[in-house]
C-alpha cells in the first residue's frame, strides 16, 4: 500500500475518532509461531502508532523476533467501526516514564485525586518502559456504511450477478 493511500485512510474522520481511542489490540506472533492479540492502551501521534509496556514484558521478545504486528481499533456500537492497520514495531527502551504512557491513560474517569496517586504508583513501580512504535504500513477502516469488509464486498457483487441473471 503506497504512503499516500495510508495517509488518506487515517485522515478519515471516522479513522481520526478512532485513533484517539484509549484502546487498541496488538496481534504479533510467538517465538513458537502461535498468534497472540492483547488489548493495550495507545497513542497516535499524528504518524505513529505509541504503545507502552514494562520493561519485561513477554511481549518484547516475541516482538523481537519478529516485528510485523496488527492493530485494530473499533467500537462496541452497531454498525461498528473499525480501523485495521498493519505494520512493524520498532522497541524504544526508555528510562523513566514515557510521555505517551501518561497521555495514553489520559482519558480513563479519574478524579484529579486519583490521577495524582495513579502517576506516583507508576513513577515508583517502573524504573523504565518501553516504547512500542509501529508506523503504519497499510490501513482499512471498514464502518459498514461507505466501506465493508472485503469478503461482504464480494458476496454484494456474486448477489447482483445473480440477480442480472
Amino acid at each position: 500500500m503506497r504512503p499516500d493511500e495510508i495517509t488518506e485512510i487515517l485522515n478519515r474522520p471516522i479513522s481520526r475518532e478512532l485513533l484517539a481511542r484509549a484502546m487498541t489490540r496488538l496481534a504479533y506472533v510467538a517465538k513458537d509461531g502461535t498468534p497472540r492479540n492483547i488489548p493495550i492502551g495507545f497513542t497516535w501521534n499524528g504518524s505513529k502508532i505509541v504503545m507502552c509496556t514494562s520493561t519485561n514484558a513477554p511481549k518484547l521478545a516475541h516482538l523481537r523476533a519478529n516485528p510485523m504486528v496488527a492493530l485494530t481499533i473499533d467500537t462496541e456500537v452497531h454498525p461498528p467501526k473499525i480501523l485495521l492497520i498493519r505494520g512493524r514495531a520498532e522497541l524504544d527502551v526508555v528510562d523513566g516514564i514515557p510521555e505517551e504512557y501518561l497521555q495514553l491513560n489520559g482519558d480513563y474517569a479519574m478524579t484529579a485525586e486519583q490521577r495524582v496517586e495513579w502517576e506516583r504508583e507508576v513513577r515508583s513501580l517502573y524504573d523504565g518502559m518501553v516504547r512500542i512504535v509501529v508506523t503504519p504500513t497499510w490501513a482499512k477502516l471498514i464502518d459498514f456504511e461507505t466501506t465493508l469488509p472485503s469478503a461482504v464486498e464480494e458476496l454484494m457483487r456474486q448477489r447482483e450477478e445473480r440477480r442480472r441473471r
